[in-house]
């Protein structure tokens, strides 16, 4: 699944754009963060530490965060 369809799911709304940040998104709040986190995590088979995840606030970030584990999203 892509990063952007997997947010877009766990954030209940319709679309994600590859821009998009936490600022972007009202339903992108500190709650819905960690279930953001959680998904990505299982998706995509990784354990983030706290440090990306105070970092992993937008997509282009997340999206690094997983490259940085050798896994193209």
């Amino acid at each position: 699944m892509p990063l952007e369809e997997l947010l877009a799911a766990v954030l209940d709304v319709a679309r994600v754009e590859s821009t998009a940040s936490r600022d972007d998104l009202d339903a992108w709040d500190s709650l819905a963060h960690l279930s953001v986190v959680a998904a990505v995590e299982e998706t995509y088979g990784v354990m983030f530490s706290s440090d990306d995840m105070r970092t992993g606030t937008s997509v282009a970030a997340i999206r690094a965060l997983l490259a940085a584990h050798g896994i193209d999203a």
